[in-house]
């Protein structure tokens, strides 16, 4: 049985109506779409479209799904099958080499898919990797960029990740695996992606270094999500608060000085570095 089959009798949240693939039509085509980190209203207009002439679209858990859910609730009907390939923590139902094999068994026999993927696909999406298997299998496939969360989701919090004066650039990390090294100070920004099960080896590296211990840390979690919050604190401190009020992913972790800027840092202090002259 074919991978498409498999998942379509074993995933609850699969949409109606049915379809085996038809080996004898002309190749069909793959779009990367990038969700955003979750609200439909950060979805680009081209990933709309793309959705919307779709036979089947295949999506991730995090900013896709949650984009399909408010797309519907708004009235906008989308005719394609979903098949969902999301990752819990710790636990990949579908592995990536069934996805990439995935995308073209559906192209390869005539269908137009959406790989839907939260955020940009070419921002720790492995979205490259299945472009390149695809085009190896000869289907063509268009990419239409997402809005990060590195930089949304921060955004949200009132974190701007360089700002005159306070950070002239950024970096950022998949906190996935241990960070070892992260160059520059508090005047470089550090964004963390799936951080939070590491995030004291890493606040100890960051702090390690010309940072220090008393460089200001911010954690947005279920960033524009229903429980998004904040919590502010220090690289000396924030992996005891994140502890203390239990934070779980997804979760976006920023690191420097330009955390003092968001209008959650007044009301953390002492813990977090706050410049007023910046501030008012």
């Amino acid at each position: 049985m074919s991978i498409a089959a498999d998942l379509i009798e074993a995933g609850p949240d699969v949409a109606e109506p049915r379809q085996e693939p038809d080996a004898s039509r002309a190749p069909g085509r793959v779009t990367l779409v990038g969700a955003g980190p979750g609200d439909a209203g950060l979805l680009t207009l081209r990933g709309l479209r793309a959705l919307e002439r779709a036979d089947v679209i295949v999506a991730d858990r995090l900013g896709a799904r949650a984009v399909l859910a408010q797309l519907a609730a708004e009235g906008i009907v989308l005719a394609a099958e979903i098949i969902d390939v999301g990752k819990l923590p710790g636990l990949h139902r579908v592995p990536q080499d069934d996805i990439n094999a995935l995308l073209v068994e559906l192209a390869s026999a005539g269908r137009n898919v959406v790989r839907l993927k939260g955020g940009d696909p070419f921002v720790f999406g492995r979205g490259r990797e299945e472009q390149l298997f695809c085009e190896a299998a000869g289907i063509v496939v268009d990419v239409v960029p997402g809005v990060t969360s590195a930089v949304s989701v921060p955004a949200v919090a009132g974190i701007p990740l360089t700002h005159r004066g306070v950070a002239a650039g950024f970096t950022v990390v998949s906190a996935h695996d241990q960070v070892e090294e992260v160059p520059g100070g508090t005047d470089h920004t550090v964004v963390l992606l799936m951080g939070i099960g590491t995030l004291a080896h890493s606040a100890h590296v960051l702090a390690a270094g010309d940072r220090g211990t008393d460089c200001p840390v911010a954690i947005v979690e279920d960033g524009f999500g229903p429980g998004e919050r904040v919590t502010i604190g220090t690289l000396a401190t924030i992996a005891h608060l994140a502890a203390a009020q239990s934070v779980r992913s997804p979760a976006v972790v920023v690191v420097g000085d330009v955390v003092s800027l968001s209008p959650h840092a007044a009301a953390a202090a002492p813990d977090a570095r706050v410049l007023p002259s910046l501030v008012s």
